[in-house]
């Protein structure tokens, strides 16, 4: 495994590392199954339950449309999933529930005291997602460490969507960094994966979202509970 001590910029990932994935889009999850649904309960609960949603448990499973994807895969699942309405349609819904998702995102513990560590090391800090660059935008505002950031993109930023290299090789870009001394932290696999394909130094995966130890363990350097364990890590 690559030392961390060569590491001089981390890459987070959103939804499940630096935002509460459940609290954050357990209710817009649900806001969706109904738009889709066009306000039909019972259909809704169907629709989110073959897009990932456990019926039973509220909880969005790992490595499902709603846990990893972008919007237009997300609406594509939503169709084949039972919705009738019309692709551009769910994409326009999808759009405007993700912003307000965004403006409503719940941090995982102290981000910002984990963001203000790595910067006094003399690290680069950036946000990769899945979201939409409007939504990402207004999740940061919302958690106020947008000015802590040096970096953040989200699916639509022109950089291509996860698991491709785009968003790391584009915060080399705005960094100065070598992938070789970014590490890449995420919750799903289509993270870790796009830590592996721009071949980052350190691909971690951080259990506090819907990945699992089993799901994330295969593409991971190391697993770690939070992101919140990582300025004691990297200041050994």
């Amino acid at each position: 495994m690559p030392e961390l001590s060569q590491v001089k910029g981390v890459l987070f990932d959103k939804d499940g590392t630096l935002v509460d994935f459940e609290a954050t889009w357990g209710p817009i999850n649900r806001a969706i199954g109904l738009m889709a649904a066009e306000g039909d309960a019972a259909r809704a609960t169907r629709i989110l339950d073959a897009c990932g949603v456990d019926p039973a448990t509220g909880h969005t499973r790992a490595e499902s449309p709603l846990a990893i994807a972008g919007a237009e895969e997300i609406a594509d699942a939503l169709i084949a999933g039972g919705s009738t309405l019309q692709h551009a349609v769910l994409m326009q819904g999808l759009h405007r529930l993700f912003a307000e998702g965004g403006r409503k995102a719940v941090p995982l513990g102290d981000v910002a005291g984990m963001l203000l560590a790595l910067r006094a090391m003399g690290l680069k800090t950036g946000v990769a997602s899945s979201d939409s660059a409007e939504a990402v935008a207004a999740s940061l505002d919302a958690l106020g460490i947008e000015g802590l950031l040096d970096f953040h993109c989200g699916y639509d930023s022109g950089f291509g969507p996860k698991p491709q290299p785009g968003m790391v090789r584009a915060f080399c870009d705005a960094t100065g960094l070598a992938p070789d001394a970014v590490m890449m932290v995420g919750d799903s696999t289509h993270d870790l994966a796009m830590g592996r394909a721009a071949a980052c130094g350190l691909v971690v995966g951080v259990l506090s979202g819907t990945g699992t130890r089993d799901t994330l363990a295969p593409l991971a350097d190391m697993l770690i509970g939070s992101v919140a364990e990582l300025p004691p890590l990297l200041a050994r």
